[in-house]
């Protein structure tokens, strides 16, 4: 059976450079970066070599990056900490409706700390008006979140005209960058913001390494607490084996990242262009151009998206519907109901993340699998029934 990789949201696959790059801080260069010996040395090396790396992925400085355990911890760092380094000046901070829950969840935590919470609109390409953050900024207003593009829908966000509008009030803006840092071009300096989170797994790195890159004067409020490593910013022993994996994923990254986007957008282009030719009452999801290279995503209506799956997968294709956060929660996706999408067609979403492995081939296979898999899906629905003999539902 052919085997389809079309999951890379959820996560990429680790290039063999990348692995090579980490195994001798697995074995023979075991030390802790803190210490004052050989041992410590080789690791404190290749992290700030790391750090370097990344930082020149997004144009910031060496000492502007903290290392983490991921995009996760990124997002959950910036928010709390940033806001509550803050909170003299004010307890309000501003969201939009479709962030990741990493962003989401940490936010409606400050709620319950004594914050006040604004979600901002999207329209119905899951676009954010800069005029809506505009509207929802007070003079409390201490913290401002936007994620740089949408994971699930790939719609890539205004974040150069918010952060204009953010900067004028003297706001502290970060924005989620996991879904496209190392992925589009990103520059922190021309986006304007004070903080950004990223994640190595998203362009070929290893798992459980992240960074947030914050602005030099900034100032955040520490959520591990315990020795002084990433300056007294977050404790703990640092992931050297990972941090090397990041750091010489972020240098291939920029190497590699034009090539990549070349080869990504044709094969993304034909699955938006032939899946609603040859599947009907199929709608794409996301802005129709402005979007991530290697996002192509729908819903079909009529079908859930999770037996689209089951039988994909038993196909040899992986895909995912909606974040990979939340793929078990059986829940209509908060992304799609936030771009007026009904419950029941957002229950039919459908993530196609293509990667620098993926051919034309593949999308062929995949054009010839899903609709025959949808028709079979749909004689068992008694929404789709009731569509045929009604015209309504759905």
């Amino acid at each position: 059976m052919k085997k389809v990789y079309l999951d890379n949201a959820a996560t990429t696959r680790l290039l063999p450079e990348v692995r090579e790059a980490m195994l001798p801080y697995l074995d023979e260069h075991f030390g802790n970066p803190s210490c004052i010996h050989e041992w410590g040395d080789a690791a404190r090396e290749v992290m700030e070599d790391a750090r370097v790396k990344v930082a020149e992925l997004i144009g910031g400085r060496a000492e502007e990056i903290i290392f983490t355990s991921s995009g996760t911890e990124s997002n959950n760092f910036a928010v709390k900490g940033l806001a509550l380094a803050q909170q003299g000046k004010g307890k309000h901070i501003v969201v939009s409706a479709i962030e990741h829950f990493s962003v989401l969840h940490p936010a409606r935590t400050l709620e319950k700390w004594g914050f006040e919470l604004t979600q901002v609109p999207v329209d119905r390409y899951g676009v954010i008006d800069p005029d809506d953050v505009k509207k929802s900024l007070r003079k409390d207003t201490v913290l401002v979140s936007i994620m740089h593009a949408n994971g699930e829908v790939g719609t890539i966000e205004p974040i150069k005209d918010i952060s204009a509008i953010t900067r004028e009030r003297g706001i502290i803006f970060h924005t989620d960058a996991i879904a496209t840092a190392g992925t589009i071009p990103v520059d922190v300096a021309e986006l304007g913001v004070d903080a950004l989170s990223l994640a190595g797994n998203q362009f070929y790195g290893p798992k459980g390494a992240g960074a947030l890159w914050l602005r030099r004067g900034v100032r955040i409020m520490p959520l591990l607490e315990g020795g002084i490593q990433e300056g007294g910013r977050r404790a703990g022993t640092e992931n050297i084996p990972a941090i090397a994996g990041l750091g010489k994923a972020a240098e291939l990254a920029k190497i590699n990242m034009a090539k990549r986007m070349k080869h990504l957008i044709p094969l993304r282009d034909r699955l938006l262009t032939r899946i609603p030719e040859q599947i009907e009452h199929a709608v794409i999801t996301g802005h129709p151009t402005n979007r991530t290279p290697g996002n192509a995503s729908f819903c079909i209506r009529f079908i859930e998206g999770e037996a689209m799956l089951m039988l994909l997968n038993s196909q040899g294709i992986a895909v995912s519907s909606g974040s990979a956060c939340t793929s078990r929660a059986l829940k209509a996706s908060h992304v799609l109901i936030a771009m007026g999408l009904s419950h029941e067609i957002a229950q039919g979403s459908i993530l196609f993340s293509l990667g620098i492995d993926n051919t034309a081939e593949d999308i062929d296979y995949v054009l010839e699998t899903l609709p025959p898999i949808v028709d079979r899906l749909r004689q068992m629905s008694p929404l789709y029934a009731k569509f045929v003999k009604t015209g309504k539902g759905g």
